[in-house]
């Protein structure tokens, strides 16, 4: 599947989803606090959702982000997932999830995350109900968590671990690409 067969199929989750749990577009987008214009957008594959656009949708309609990644590649053996099996998901602000867990509906999920130079989980701090956990596997990662937080920075090696519901937010802040494992329970 290339980038726009992934951005559409994400469009249609969220469109299906959103029309099962009966809100309409306008009552969607006022819970996320979003325009209804940019929730359409995203329903129609045209643009991407930040990653905390994404957390508040999947919070909002009551399925873990992982929900998302659902459209899942056949695999030769189910529990092994080979790169080439894997599930994308293409964000706004320069921001490249790809689902490493051969399953979702396990305990775990495993998320590999690629942070392009100046890339942001968005404004908003994300509220997600996953305990989450990750390792900088390259370039350096800045988190703030909780309001008014300085920032952290992680590099190559260091590992995090935040709580259900924890208030956060990160970014790339620097030239390079950034790569973090990270653990979703």
């Amino acid at each position: 599947m290339d980038m726009q067969e992934e951005v559409e199929g994400l469009a249609i989750l969220i469109r299906d989803l959103r029309k099962h749990k009966n809100l309409t577009l306008g009552e969607l987008a006022a819970r996320i606090d979003r325009s209804v214009g940019f929730l359409s957008q995203v329903e129609r594959g045209l643009s991407r959702p930040t990653v905390a656009d994404l957390t508040a949708i999947s919070e909002t309609l009551g399925v873990p982000t992982t929900y998302f990644y659902s459209l899942s590649k056949p695999r030769a053996v189910p529990w092994v997932t080979r790169p080439d099996e894997r599930r994308t998901l293409y964000y706004a602000g320069g921001i490249t999830d790809v689902l490493a867990s051969p399953s979702i509906s396990a305990g775990f999920s495993m998320l590999e995350s690629f942070l392009q130079p100046g890339a942001s989980s968005g404004e908003g701090h994300l509220n997600d109900s996953d305990e989450q956990g990750g390792f900088v596997l390259e370039g350096e990662l800045t988190i703030w968590y909780g309001d008014d937080a300085e920032p952290v920075t992680l590099g190559p090696n260091d590992s995090f671990q935040l709580p259900p519901h924890a208030q956060f937010r990160y970014a790339n802040l620097t030239d390079s690409l950034t790569r973090v494992l990270w653990v979703f329970n």
